[in-house]
């Protein structure tokens, strides 16, 4: 069962009282440090069309935030199963990378050419969507400087803790706000007319949105889940895709796709 002992409640006492300065991000990761075991973490707000803020980030080892403002906030941040709980508007709480990420996440072109980068073994995240169309969430990680996942009893305290957390963040993020509204229609419509303009390639609605689809890690099952359609069309779809890009692999098409991804 977990408990506070004196020296955690004293952490989240100086959290509390650092709401509402630059100090509190600093203090909140403090006190989760004394709670459970954390290898990294990454505090970030999500909007609707411009790229995400990093308010904090820490890690033991380089490589965890080495290409973060190069390569993720880049645009690539759009693959990001966790971004996806921006999209839909999740309910508050805790989410766990292996648990919301598609089918194929681990074999994808994502994974293997930015996440596997990072080290990173594990990741949840505490998740709060606020009312003006942004998102915060504050990611902990397990890398290769402990190299082990997290613990049934860390991921249990997490959850125990998940209510405090997330009121923390609404109250201290709750000024924040987006102005228009991201839905993935933006993106692909976007997509579509940058590789038109740029490489004279014509992209049908549905072999852009496989297109994505593959990029962020769902399988052909998953994609004819998602799109309802069978896996069969899936496949002709994909083969379609490769023809017109004149492109023969997945790494291809994330090298391709990757360049027009920021909006």
């Amino acid at each position: 069962m977990f408990t506070l002992t004196n020296a955690t409640q004293e952490h989240l006492a100086a959290a509390i009282e650092a709401l509402g300065t630059s100090a509190f991000p600093e203090k909140l990761y403090a006190w989760l440090c004394r709670c459970m075991e954390i290898d990294n973490v990454t505090i970030l707000a999500y909007y609707q069309t411009i790229k995400p803020d990093v308010f904090f980030f820490h890690s033991r080892v380089r490589q965890v935030h080495e290409r973060m403002e190069a390569d993720y906030l880049s645009g690539i941040y759009l693959l990001d199963p966790f971004h996806e709980l921006h999209v839909n508007k999740s309910e508050r709480g805790l989410y766990r990378l292996r648990d919301c990420a598609p089918d194929s996440f681990h074999r994808n072109e994502y994974y293997a050419k930015y996440y596997a980068g990072t080290t990173m073994l594990d990741e949840a995240c505490f998740h709060v969507s606020l009312p003006k169309g942004v998102s915060v969430q504050v990611c902990l990680g397990r890398d290769k400087s402990s190299g082990s996942s997290f613990s049934a009893r860390d991921l249990n305290t997490a959850r125990k803790l998940s209510s405090i957390v997330c009121s923390l963040i609404a109250v201290h993020w709750k000024d924040l706000k987006a102005s228009g509204d991201y839905t993935d229609e933006t993106l692909l419509t976007h997509i579509q007319s940058q590789l038109m303009e740029h490489r004279g390639v014509r992209l049908s609605r549905r072999q852009c949105e496989v297109a994505l689809l593959i990029l962020r890690g769902h399988s052909t099952i998953s994609i004819g889940l998602c799109l309802e359609i069978s896996p069969q069309t899936v496949k002709v779809f994909r083969k379609q895709l490769y023809r017109k890009c004149e492109i023969s692999s997945q790494a291809e098409l994330f090298s391709l796709m990757t360049t027009y991804l920021s909006l």
